[in-house]
């Protein structure tokens, strides 16, 4: 089933989701070897989980492999007709708590930024200083940026909705840099050599060179957004703006930063002090208790 599913199905798919089912059945093969299809129960399923999570795998990981699974169990039973049932469905998702704490530090920032060539670092320093997921950087084009008003409409987020991002010194400086040199071919403010889109997987490999030679392994590129949400509450920041910025549905999704506020929770007791207010103090209670 799966030597036809990766001739068949898989290349309908992007070159990353192929990628990833290579990448899964190079795990599931070992372990289901030769096994026929009426043998892979929903027991025998939770049993190639258990071993995948005793092997240190995140819920979010083995969620991934078993909609792999899935939906392979699905093309044979409705395309193929080898099966009458699912035997994936019966093994139920798992609760995900993937949220990542990793952001870089000043000295970070500096080796991530010196290995890695020109065109990759304006893009990079772009996300530190907008918040921009790659796909949104990546995608990008003049009618987007406004160097006036110094901001970044972002039309259609992640969640359906536009956001607009005020520009830094250092996001302003790169898109009027970018504008001198701009191809006027295309509307994309970032273009490889031949004036196109760059690609993704483009991306990924020459940041993963790069974050290997700053010796910054564990830090992936959507770690970049959450440098910009983390430094923003570590300088005082409200989660309401933050959560604004990154274009969040609701405040809920932005509560991960909330321990990096302290700064933020002071200024809002000083509010209370610096009201003009007399407020009551414990030794009025007393002396009001005992009268």
């Amino acid at each position: 089933m799966a030597d036809r599913f990766m001739l068949e199905y898989a290349p309908k798919n992007s070159k990353r989701t192929q990628m990833h089912y290579k990448t899964t059945l190079g795990h599931a093969l070992p372990f289901f070897g030769n096994m026929k299809l009426t043998s892979i129960t929903p027991k025998r399923i939770a049993e190639y989980k258990a071993m995948r999570y005793s092997r240190g795998i995140k819920p979010g990981t083995f969620n991934l492999e078993r909609a792999m699974f899935s939906k392979m169990f699905n093309v044979a039973i409705r395309e193929w007709e080898w099966l009458k049932e699912n035997s994936v469905s019966k093994v139920s998702r798992d609760r995900e708590n993937n949220h990542r704490d990793r952001w870089l530090s000043i000295e970070d920032e500096r080796r991530l930024l010196e290995n890695m060539p020109e065109w990759l670092r304006e893009i990079v320093l772009l996300a530190l200083h907008t918040g921009l997921r790659q796909d949104e950087l990546l995608s990008l084009t003049w009618d987007r940026a406004n160097l006036l008003q110094r901001t970044i409409v972002i039309q259609k987020s992640k969640n359906g909705r536009a956001r607009t991002i005020p520009l830094t010194s250092v996001a302003m400086g790169i898109l009027e840099e970018k504008a001198r040199i701009r191809n006027l071919k295309t509307d994309l403010v970032f273009t490889n050599t031949i004036g196109k889109k760059i690609g993704k997987s483009w991306v990924l490999e020459n940041f993963i060179i790069a974050r290997k030679k700053a010796g910054l392994d564990d830090f992936h590129f959507h770690d970049l957004r959450h440098t910009f949400a983390t430094r923003l509450a570590q300088r005082g920041v409200d989660l309401y703006t933050i959560s604004k910025l990154l274009g969040h549905v609701n405040i809920a999704m932005t509560q991960r930063y909330a321990h990096h506020c302290q700064e933020s929770l002071r200024a809002g007791i000083a509010v209370l002090e610096n009201s003009g207010h007399d407020l009551v103090t414990v030794g009025e209670i007393r002396n009001v208790s005992n009268a």
